[in-house]
């Protein structure tokens, strides 16, 4: 069996990050190989660090107008791209290198609650705001669009009447660090 190897793209704590990279440790299936970021602060490469994953600090021109990230991640055989609270769209050209080989979280049942400026708290804050019953997580494809890529799962939570906005993220989060890992096995 050959390993799949795994990239990551986020933008922040990454939490969801460290539970795939959990998931995958030891694994004869797939392993994490590199995480990505636009935010030299971010804590998820902290986190890649103490793994023992490299990782690659992005800059905005480097990653939307040149090949370079390609040609890196092709160079590091890349067999699937995560992005796991990754903020910035991703161009085109990656898209194109990469066809069905990118995927992302959603912390939504798209296409509700989907675009641009739709990520974390403003998503929950949506939810209840438009006093939806149910919410949940909506793993996709990757395309030119924001969270408009064909959807992969989906899993759901109830909302609450006394949901809050951060009780509701609670819920969310445990559907991702559940079922995140498992997607990514099964599209491997």
């Amino acid at each position: 069996m050959i390993t799949k190897n795994i990239a990551i793209f986020a933008s922040g704590e990454g939490t969801n990050a460290q539970r795939i990279i959990d998931h995958f440790k030891g694994s004869e299936k797939a392993r994490v190989v590199l995480v990505i970021s636009n935010k030299e602060t971010a804590n998820v490469l902290n986190r890649a660090k103490l793994a023992g994953i490299p990782t690659y600090l992005l800059n905005k021109e480097e990653f939307t107008q040149k090949d370079t990230v390609v040609e890196y991640l092709k160079e590091k055989q890349i067999d699937l791209i995560v992005l796991a609270g990754f903020l910035w769209m991703v161009p085109s050209n990656l898209i194109k290198a990469f066809p069905n080989k990118i995927i992302n979280i959603h912390p939504a049942l798209l296409p509700k609650f989907g675009g641009k400026g739709m990520y974390g708290m403003n998503v929950h804050k949506a939810v209840i705001a438009a006093k939806e019953k149910q919410s949940g997580i909506s793993i996709h494809y990757v395309n030119e669009h924001y969270d408009e890529g064909e959807i992969i799962a989906q899993h759901t939570c109830e909302v609450s009447d006394n949901d809050s906005p951060e009780k509701l993220a609670e819920k969310i989060h445990q559907l991702e660090y559940e079922f995140f890992p498992l997607a990514i096995e099964s599209i491997l």
